[in-house]
């Protein structure tokens, strides 16, 4: 159950952010939001903004005129404030909490609307550029929760190393470290017989040797001493199996202005590492079936929610610059597919005609789909140890 709160929580984070910057870019251009839902229906509460004052839903099973259950409002009631005009907006809060949209007036093919009446409140009505700038708001928003993920962690938990030599600063209870005795302060002389000299070269040498045996030499009060240990596994969320010990190196606190370095700098590690990865696939280095889907994401948030919220913020800022990335992507049905059907039109001078954008909106769908069902396949051969 914790599991599934961890991955819940992540996920709702996730998207609620992705679509508030979409929701503020709409309202930054003067484009009408017509709905902006945290989870996908059935509806458990509504806010919507009306003239005069706001009007609160909440929803359940009540029998109909016909005797028969009905997913309906059970409680509403209005709340006056005077002289507010009312935007129509309605804020909902929907039971599945796994997504969420943004649904703004004249966004042909977001809202399926068979056509818009160019009104100036409209999307298709805005500049090319005030499109492409609300198509872009989630991935940017996402791009800056994972900056100051990053951030703040640096912040709070001293991220910056000491030195760059392998000495142990900081062990995680429970992990093979610690069972074998391993303390802060011991200098890892050798991994296997390889002489170490840097913690670079010791990630190195443990992260390709997941659940194997290997024997550590450790300088321990000027003493060598050398110790056997099975490492441990963690699936990372490009699916790859790497080993760890459970250890940390020395790290100070950091300063504000190295903060902000930090934050950028694993920030766009985030995003190179996808980029890695998808070269990993296309060159044959690594399989899909290595792909995981929500089952994995939803083991990796409630294994880093057991190793703490430093761990757990962090997982939830690789994710972030994943969303981020995947959604740039010109894939129709995408927020990319979205902008790259925008710039198609600058270039032609015209728009694209409903059926054409129908056409190509089903074929990006089709295609996520095909994509959604192979990453699920994987989690579940996985899952089972197929």
């Amino acid at each position: 159950m914790t599991y599934i709160i961890a991955f819940a929580f992540l996920i709702s984070i996730l998207v609620f952010v992705h679509e508030l910057g979409h929701y503020l870019a709409a309202r930054s251009i003067g484009v009408k939001v017509e709905r902006f839902s945290v989870g996908f229906p059935p509806r458990l509460g509504t806010f919507t903004s009306i003239p005069g004052g706001w009007r609160i839903n909440f929803f359940f099973y009540k029998k109909n005129s016909e005797g028969k259950l009905e997913w309906q409002p059970i409680w509403s009631k209005d709340l006056q404030r005077k002289g507010k005009k009312g935007s129509g907006t309605e804020y909902c809060l929907a039971i599945i909490p796994f997504g969420g949209y943004v649904k703004v007036a004249g966004m042909v093919d977001e809202s399926m609307d068979s056509s818009f009446s160019h009104k100036p409140y409209e999307l298709m009505s805005k500049p090319r550029w005030q499109q492409i700038w609300f198509m872009s708001a989630g991935v940017i928003m996402n791009t800056l929760m994972a900056f100051l993920i990053y951030t703040g962690l640096a912040l709070n938990s001293g991220a910056v190393p000491v030195s760059d030599l392998p000495i142990i600063g900081q062990v995680v209870p429970g992990a093979p470290a610690e069972s074998s005795s391993l303390m802060p302060g011991d200098v890892i002389q050798s991994v296997n017989g390889k002489k170490i000299s840097t913690w670079e070269g010791l990630v190195s040498e443990v992260t390709p040797r997941p659940n194997e045996n290997i024997e550590l030499s450790f300088l321990r009060d000027g003493k060598s001493n050398t110790v056997n240990l099975t490492t441990a596994s963690q699936i990372n969320v490009q699916g790859d199996t790497l080993g760890q010990i459970g250890i940390g190196p020395e790290v100070r606190a950091a300063t504000f202005s190295e903060s902000i370095s930090i934050g950028v700098s694993r920030t766009a590690y985030g995003f190179g590492m996808i980029i890695y990865s998808i070269q990993m696939l296309t060159t044959g280095q690594a399989k899909f079936d290595q792909l995981g889907g929500p089952i994995m994401i939803g083991q990796l948030a409630g294994q880093a929610f057991d190793l703490g919220l430093n761990y757990y913020f962090g997982l939830m800022a690789l994710i972030s610059c994943n969303l981020a990335f995947l959604n740039i992507l010109p894939i129709p049905g995408l927020d990319g597919g979205h902008i790259f059907i925008t710039l198609i039109e600058g270039a032609i001078r015209r728009p694209l005609t409903l059926r054409t954008r129908m056409l190509i909106q089903q074929a990006g769908t089709v295609l996520l789909l095909m994509l959604m069902i192979s990453v699920m396949i994987n989690d579940i051969g996985r899952l089972f140890g197929g």
